[in-house]
């Protein structure tokens, strides 16, 4: 595959995200991914929710990047448009990120927003 993002409804996934599920599915079964979810909740009124699903849902969009798949439901995806899901590795821990361009507001948590 490309070393390009392929991007559906303007979500994307970043080099160091794909690498991260890449070395989190070694193992698992075939075609397991990252599924990527908005939630109501959180101190800014809207959360993300990351896991990992085998399967995908009729309804689900599914991006790709050097093998490595994400899978974001249909209710997500407007609040997701534009986004990318990276993965980062700071002093105070290691996780997936979505650097959203429709949040207008976050918390310190970095998982919290609003719109």
């Amino acid at each position: 595959m490309a070393d390009t993002a392929t991007t559906n409804q303007d979500v994307t996934l970043s080099a160091s995200a794909a690498r991260r599920i890449n070395k989190i599915t070694v193992g698992q079964p075939t075609g397991t991914m990252l599924r990527v979810e908005v939630i109501g909740g959180g101190c800014s009124g809207f959360s993300y929710r990351f896991g990992f699903a085998e399967t995908t849902n009729a309804d689900d969009l599914v991006v790709e990047r050097d093998g490595a798949r994400a899978a974001i439901d249909e209710a997500s995806l407007p609040f997701l448009a534009g986004s990318e899901i990276d993965f980062v590795e700071e002093i105070i821990g290691a996780s997936f990120k979505v650097n959203n361009p429709n949040a207008t507001s976050g918390c310190g948590c970095g998982t919290s927003f609003s719109v």
